[in-house]
């Protein structure tokens, strides 16, 4: 590693990290309804839409209501994003006259974007209109990553108050996280995006004559505003096929910086907002470092692995330093690892190098870091109320193994709470094991792998571990576009988008109904260290180890016949 490696690593470390106590706490005072520097612009806003839509700010819901208002919603995103997708080439805003998607794939693109996943099975400049990239996946990527904010404050004041039945307005919650939560982040970062090169225009494609003589169509587009809310949303689908791995998607080392950093921005800085509901930073401080540890860890990992000379390589000249296959000359290995540790510890699948040709160890690090329920940092909203749903399972076994009732932060954890708990560690089995099991036992499925043994396995193990943990990266070499693996990959997405939510909004109004009893001398405290090491290996046990078996099939197999 030479200087410039470390002075990115630290670079985007402190652009993650010196902001977010700040940010944390202007999510919490927006999110209740209090006033911040932006009140005074956006709160007329925010009352026109509320008066638009016939919404009562004042009237909260119960989690039976919050949760239909959520499902009615997103079943409707879903449905008109389904409708642009298959009539695009009727509509307008399509200069390259591109047709309508055939329907399997509308649909799987519509669940997609709806789940926060921006799995894509497509190259969208050689397949969308400008309007299906605006109206139809630039939307979906803000009310996405709204819905799943909205979800951790339900969980939040869930946890937080006493003896009611209210967890707040959905409709509220949505327009205040898309409105003063992600808008003004995305215009800045739209901005620094165009100032870097990236194309935001109406143009019609351009047509160019290469040095050689042939000719070729460079693809343009509004690419930086939607861009800039797949990264700070967490949702990663790109404009152009090859994501952020494009010239146009990320031009320059300062765009690469901007932008993996502010995948787990909003993340990290939701960690500090649950610190302000419970009136505890120390919960925020304990759940951090543990998050960071797991980062760190998979981070060291896939870096020293992606570092080493491949020995089925016998050139020597290409043994002089870190394999270069897959990754862009202008961000090198580490830049390249730094991402793909980032965008799988996020909900986020963006990418700009071409996870199929990593390292088998690195691409196992990128399995696990999805595996475990991307709650490292996880997405928006998303990664947090998974994070303490462990935090919760922790709190349990720690309950266990001393023979007391357990309880975190004075709300006891009853038969109703564990199994709620007990149904979300269901979700990514699911969602992972059995339906790529059934993938990878028929003949015609199992076609989609370009590659024998392993590393083949690794491909389909991948594309439907991303597609669960909504995050929507994928082995390069998996053909996935056809009507089985669209079909099953759009279940594995809503299975692993609302098998989270629905169990974690019934979990929310249970605890909120509780009275909180005082924290005492004999309470199991939840905010040092070791609560944070018992945090971490239960992450490990029982978000990981589930899954060891297939890892042993697919990248460790690979690995260990590569003779290193």
């Amino acid at each position: 590693m030479h200087s410039y490696d470390y002075l990115l690593l630290l670079a985007f470390f402190a652009l993650v990290l010196l902001p977010a106590p700040w940010l944390g706490r202007f999510y919490y005072n927006v999110m209740e309804g209090q006033s911040t520097w932006l009140s005074p612009l956006l709160r007329p806003i925010e009352r026109g839409c509320y008066r638009l839509a016939g919404v009562k700010p004042a009237q909260e819901h119960n989690w039976k209501q919050y949760t239909f208002a959520l499902l009615a919603f997103n079943l409707a995103g879903g449905a008109l994003l389904f409708a642009v997708l298959l009539l695009q080439g009727s509509l307008p805003l399509n200069p390259q006259h591109l047709p309508g998607q055939e329907w399997s794939l509308a649909l799987n693109t519509a669940v997609s974007f709806m789940t926060n996943t921006n799995w894509q099975a497509y190259s969208g400049e050689a397949s969308l209109s400008y309007l299906s990239q605006m109206l139809g996946l630039t939307v979906q990527n803000f009310v996405s990553a709204a819905t799943g904010l909205a979800v951790l404050v339900a969980l939040c004041r869930g946890i937080a108050r006493r003896s009611t039945t209210q967890l707040g307005n959905f409709w509220v919650d949505l327009t205040r996280a898309t409105l003063y939560g992600l808008l003004p982040l995305c215009l800045v970062l739209a901005l620094l995006l165009v100032w870097q090169g990236v194309p935001q225009t109406f143009a019609d494609y351009a047509n160019a004559i290469t040095l050689q003589g042939a000719e070729q169509t460079i693809p343009l587009g509004p690419a930086a505003s939607q861009i800039a809310i797949k990264q700070l949303g967490t949702n990663g689908g790109g404009f152009f096929g090859v994501n952020s791995a494009h010239p146009f998607e990320n031009p320059t080392a300062w765009s690469n910086l901007f932008e993996v950093a502010s995948i787990i921005l909003i993340p990290v800085a939701l960690v500090f907002t649950f610190g302000h509901y419970v009136k505890d930073l120390r919960q925020s401080r304990a759940i951090l470092a543990c998050m960071l540890a797991l980062f760190l860890i998979g981070g060291a990992t896939a870096l020293w692995t992606e570092q080493q000379p491949n020995p089925a390589l016998d050139n020597p000249q290409v043994q002089l330093g870190a394999p270069l296959e897959g990754k862009e000359s202008r961000f090198g290995t580490t830049g390249s690892v730094l991402w793909t540790v980032t965008t799988t510890a996020a909900s986020n699948g963006s990418v700009n190098a071409m996870h199929d040709s990593l390292n088998p160890l690195t691409g196992m690090v990128a399995m696990v870091n999805m595996m475990v329920g991307e709650v490292i940092f996880g997405g928006v909203g998303a990664g947090l109320y998974g994070m303490l749903l462990f935090v919760l399972i922790a709190v349990f076994l720690a309950g266990l193994m001393i023979g007391r009732t357990p309880e975190y932060l004075g709300k006891k954890l009853q038969a109703r709470e564990v199994q709620l708990l007990v149904a979300t560690l269901l979700v990514m089995p699911v969602g992972v094991l059995v339906l790529g099991a059934i993938a990878a036992s028929l003949p015609g499925p199992a076609a989609a792998v370009s590659n024998p043994g392993p590393h083949g396995f690794s491909q389909l193990l991948y594309a439907y571990t991303s597609g669960t943990a909504n995050n929507g990266s994928a082995f390069a070499g998996f053909g996935a576009n056809t009507v089985f693996h669209n079909l099953m990959i759009a279940l594995a997405m809503l299975i692993g988008r609302f098998g989270y939510i629905l169990p974690v909004l019934a979990l929310a109004g249970s605890l909120a109904a509780k009275n909180s009893a005082p924290q005492g001398l004999n309470s199991f405290p939840t905010h040092g260290p070791l609560f944070t090491s018992l945090l971490l290996m239960t992450i490990l046990l029982a978000g990981g180890l589930t899954f060891l078996p297939t890892l042993a099939l697919g990248p460790i197999a690979e690995h260990l016949s590569l003779g290193f």
